[in-house]
This record gives C-alpha cells, sequence and structure tokens, in this order.
C-alpha cells in the first residue's frame, strides 16, 4: 500500500535535524517509497530555500540529496488555485497541491503546523500519518 502526502517543509526541516525523530521517520517512509510525496515546483523551491537556511547550516549536498531521492519518488501535481485563506500565504501551495491530488486518490498533507491550515481529517501531524500508516499495516497484516 502506498500512501500520498504532501510533507510541510517544518517537517523536513525537522527531520533533517533530529533523524531519529517522528518527522525523521515520515521522512524514512518517504525514502523506502511507503509514502509518495505529492510536490510541484514551487514546493522544491521552498524546500530548498528553507533548507539552506544558514541558521540550519545544513551542508548543500545533504540538501541536494533530500531533494532529489524525493523527486525521484514523489509525483508532480498540477494543482488549481483553492480560494482559502491561511495564516502563511506561502502555505496555500502544499493545501492546493493536496486538495488536488484528493480529486483521484486518498492524500495527506502532513504537517508539524496543524493550526495553519483547515481542520480537515487529511491534514495530519507527522505522529498522525504514522499511526495512520501503522493502523493500515495491522488491519491487513496475517
Amino acid at each position: 500500500m502506498k500512501f500520498y502526502a504532501v510533507i510541510d517543509t517544518n517537517v523536513l526541516v525537522s527531520a533533517a535535524i533530529k533523524p531519529e525523530s517522528v518527522p525523521g521517520q515520515v521522512l524514512e517512509l518517504v525514502l523506502d517509497g511507503v509514502i509518495v510525496p505529492l510536490l510541484n515546483e514551487t514546493i522544491i523551491k521552498e524546500y530548498r530555500d528553507v533548507l539552506l537556511r544558514p541558521k540550519f547550516g545544513f551542508p548543500e549536498q545533504l540538501v541536494n540529496d533530500i531533494l532529489n531521492e524525493i523527486g525521484d519518488r514523489g509525483i508532480f501535481v498540477d494543482a488549481e488555485h483553492v480560494d482559502v485563506m491561511l495564516p502563511d500565504p506561502k502555505d496555500i501551495v502544499f493545501y492546493e497541491v493536496v486538495m488536488e491530488e484528493r480529486k483521484e486518490e486518498d492524500a495527506y498533507l502532513v504537517t508539524g503546523n496543524i493550526k495553519h491550515f483547515p481542520e480537515k481529517p487529511f491534514i495530519v501531524t507527522p505522529r498522525q500519518m504514522i499511526d495512520i500508516i501503522l493502523g493500515y499495516v495491522d488491519r491487513n497484516s496475517f
């Protein structure tokens, strides 16, 4: 089973800072192919811009490796504009991509800033995403 998800930038930053964390587990599930990341060029650009901020100190090669792996495993989504007000207007792209993909597949938006988005069952924290996957595995194991 594959799970489709837009991964908010804050989850990637947390995963890169602390790979053994719950966000790190989400990134590991992306790299293992369990979670298929949903992307577009704006999201990739934000990932790069944020991960390369001097305050994080991530080596450029690490950022490139992470983004190449995500890009290789991801699905690029051409999303329609969604008319919704969010606390941070830069978050709209994440919401638009998940809403577009939900027209075809179940898809999630995984974020550490759950309050930045409308309260919807498909907008989840990293822990909730892990629990969804584990719940599916438990229900379907022999």
